[in-house]
């Protein structure tokens, strides 16, 4: 079960309730999932109780307490556990978990943590005469287009430079309208001391200008384009770049992937065996919609970057058992780990194309 089944079968829990004269509220059109918090168990948990409390005239660990036989009996739930004052704490059958993310990620390619849908909502970003401030804009709209928001850009300056380097636009260049203030000011690169963004070419420099969160200084040194383990963007290109090399090389080796479970058996015991690699790597994996939504909704696209960073660091690590190694023949549980490298490498492409920045397949 993805998180975003999940949302759903959370979503059905609370109308079943609803149906069932149990809880007398308007069913909400999204209930949100998320790992654990402290004092928290299980894969994920959902404040939706904490949400319908008011509404519907009881505590919040009352709403849980009706919830969760609802969710208790659905397939892929192994066991729902309340805290705190009424968080719902789930978790999953494992095994069927993780490849039903695979399936799922496999199945929207780049396009995995978008919206199905548009929301109905139309926002309006304004910026100043400002490098930075335009790209963040700029990316932040793609954030919210992702999630199905209709999105206009405009910015009180524009340079025609920014769009031949940076590859960078906006929908109308001009003062706006008083009751229309700026919306989008990170703080800016510094007008000395500091090296022109520009110089770094299209994709370190937006790099450069989006991974910190907008109220810390940008460092637009070179350094962003070193091809070293330093580097966050070369960290994230080389996963996503070794990523797609496992497709081709276990082409190679004459198979393909297939989601399912990703531990290899023991030739010495006959037993599955994990190294350890695939559980961290997989929360990051299925956290990506949540990451998506929260960044476009905070118009925060440093969030995306980090996250494409946690994503490439986990990866890594992983990409390494993806192969057969010696004498080894390609098993299932091979197929299915070359179906999150292929997972890794759709998470990761989508998020750069977000932030205007290529993904090679070569690096």
């Amino acid at each position: 079960m993805t998180p975003v089944e999940l949302s759903r079968t959370v979503l059905h829990a609370v109308r079943r309730a609803v149906d069932a004269g149990e809880l007398s509220v308007a069913v909400p059109t999204r209930a949100v999932v998320a790992p654990p918090g402290p004092g928290g168990c299980g894969d994920y948990a959902s404040s939706i109780a904490l949400q319908l409390a008011r509404p519907a005239g009881q505590t919040p660990f009352q709403v849980a307490e009706v919830l969760r036989p609802y969710l208790v009996g659905t397939d892929g739930i192994t066991d729902v556990v309340l805290t705190g004052p009424g968080f719902l704490n789930i978790s999953l059958d494992r095994g069927a978990s993780d490849a039903g993310l695979v399936r799922e990620i496999l199945r929207r390619g780049d396009r995995y943590g978008y919206a199905d849908q548009p929301d109905g909502r139309v926002v309006q970003l304004h910026c100043p005469h400002d490098l930075r401030a335009v790209v963040v804009a700029e990316a932040s709209a793609r954030l919210l287009r992702s999630q199905g928001v209709l999105v206009r850009v405009t910015a009180e300056g524009f340079e025609d430079v920014w769009t031949s380097v940076l590859g960078v636009r906006v929908d109308a260049v001009g003062h706006a309208p008083a009751e229309l203030p700026v919306n989008v000011r990170p703080v800016p690169v510094p007008a000395h001391g500091a090296a022109d963004p520009l110089s770094l070419g299209r994709d370190a420099g937006r790099w450069a200008l989006l991974h910190p969160a907008a109220h810390d200084r940008p460092r637009t040194g070179d350094e962003h384009l070193a091809q070293r383990e330093s580097n966050p963007l070369f960290r994230v290109r080389y996963a996503h770049a070794r990523a797609r090399a496992a497709t081709r090389n276990a082409a190679d080796l004459g198979f393909t992937a297939a989601p399912g479970p990703v531990a290899i058996t023991g030739s010495d015991t006959g037993t599955p065996t994990g190294t350890g690699t695939e559980q961290p790597l997989l929360a990051a994996l299925a956290d990506h919609p949540r990451v998506l939504a929260a960044a476009a909704e905070h118009r925060a696209p440093d969030r995306l970057a980090r996250h494409l960073v946690a994503v490439a660091d986990a990866a890594l690590p992983f990409l390494l058992t993806v192969l057969p190694r010696g004498g080894e023949k390609p098993s299932a549980a091979h197929r299915a780990r070359l179906a999150v490298a292929e997972a890794v490498g759709a998470v990761l492409a989508g998020g750069l194309d977000l932030l205007g920045i290529d993904a090679p397949d070569h690096l």
